[in-house]
Parts: structure tokens; C-alpha cells; sequence
């Protein structure tokens, strides 16, 4: 049964909240680089803390399991405010719900409170967002992801170019009640450009380097 607008409702609904702030800073690429390989993956590569880097640096049986738990913690935190009943659903105020708390959990991921609120960019728990609230959209979003990585073998470019065909195919071709969402897909677009403008400023340097293009992973045991 879906709670009424009441306090009880506000304390749930900050409860999720604070919830999906503690997912997204899960630290997944620090937590599991030191576990299994003693580093901070903050301190090689890009060091950015995200999949791409720890694919780079600590190869794809690390980088692989990071990633799909980054894309976990944006999904479950998303799907919060359903499990809690906070709207009926297929309405905009749950969707606007989920947008709420799986914003907190991206903003985690940037700023985890638990790996001194130096995080990654969000993509992946981002995607894990966009796939609780709109599955449709993700997986044509994806689809763009997997073709322009084929095409370019550049992580930044196919992340970007999936990031904008969102609110485009949001817009154009699939539908939601919920204008928040609407907005909420520009928004992620936007973000996206921003958070990716040192590999921006590379591209167009001609600096980018594929993921599979030479050799990238460092000589750790060496440092």
C-alpha cells in the first residue's frame, strides 16, 4: 500500500535518501584495487576512480566486476523509493522519487564520504540509474555505447555520445510522465561534457588513448 503525504512519508523518503548517498559511496574501485592488488587505483593511470581507469590499470578481472557493482548501486538505489511505497506506481511522483535518490547515489559516487570524497565520474552508477527508472531507453543507450566503442575503441567518446543520445531519444522517441526526468536526462548529458572535459581537451589533441590500444596497464611492482 503506497504511504500518504504525511510525515511519516518525509522520514521514509529521507531515510531513502540517505541510503542512496551511502550506496553511491561505496568506493568499489578503491575497496577492491586494495584488496586484491594493495593500491588506490586513484594514485595510477587517470586517476579517476572509476571501471575505465581500473580496466586500465588493474586489467579487465578487476575492472569488470567494479563496473557492474557501480551500475548495481545506482540501480538499487533507484529502485528505493519503490521498495519504501513512497507513490503509486507508474506515476511522475515516484519517478521523480527515484530521480531524487539516484541522483544522491550518483553525487556518492563523486564524493563518497567513505574514500575522502575523491570518487569518479558516475557514469556506471548513472547507467545503473537510467536502467531502474527506464530499462527501454538504457538499453538503446547502451546499444549506442557498445557501436560507438566498436567504431572508435575510446571509452570517453562512446560514454559521452551515449550520455547526449539520451535526452534525445528521451525526447523524441520514448515517452515518460514525468517532466523531472525530462530534465533530469539533459542534466546528465550536461554533466557528462563536464565531467569528461580533461579527455575532451585530449581528444582534441589527438591524446585520447583507446582501451585497446597499447599497453597501458603500469609496472605497479616497480613503484
Amino acid at each position: 500500500m503506497v504511504r500518504e503525504f504525511n510525515i511519516m512519508n518525509i522520514i521514509f523518503i529521507i531515510i531513502a535518501v540517505l541510503l542512496a548517498y551511502l550506496l553511491g559511496s561505496i568506493p568499489t574501485s578503491v575497496w577492491i584495487g586494495k584488496a586484491i592488488h594493495g593500491i588506490d587505483v586513484r594514485e595510477h593511470g587517470s586517476g579517476n576512480a572509476g571501471a575505465t581507469n581500473v580496466i586500465r590499470v588493474l586489467g579487465w578481472k578487476t575492472g569488470v566486476p567494479v563496473l557492474l557493482i557501480d551500475m548495481v548501486k545506482g540501480c538499487i538505489a533507484a529502485l528505493l523509493p519503490v521498495f519504501f511505497e513512497l507513490a503509486p506506481s507508474g506515476s511522475a511522483s515516484l519517478t521523480n522519487l527515484q530521480i531524487l535518490t539516484g541522483l544522491t547515489a550518483i553525487i556518492g559516487h563523486m564524493f563518497p564520504v567513505f574514500a575522502g570524497f575523491r570518487g569518479g565520474k558516475g557514469v556506471a552508477t548513472a547507467g545503473g540509474v537510467i536502467v531502474a527508472i527506464h530499462p527501454v531507453v538504457s538499453l538503446v543507450c547502451l546499444g549506442v555505447f557498445a557501436i560507438v566503442f566498436i567504431i572508435t575503441g575510446i571509452v570517453s567518446v562512446s560514454s559521452m555520445t551515449a550520455g547526449i543520445a539520451f535526452p534525445v531519444l528521451l525526447l523524441t522517441l520514448f515517452d515518460t510522465p514525468s517532466l523531472l526526468f525530462k530534465v533530469f536526462s539533459v542534466v546528465v548529458a550536461l554533466a557528462l561534457l563536464v565531467t569528461h572535459r580533461k579527455n575532451i581537451k585530449r581528444l582534441l589533441k589527438g591524446e585520447e588513448k583507446k582501451l585497446f590500444g597499447k599497453k597501458q596497464k603500469e609496472d605497479l611492482t616497480a613503484e
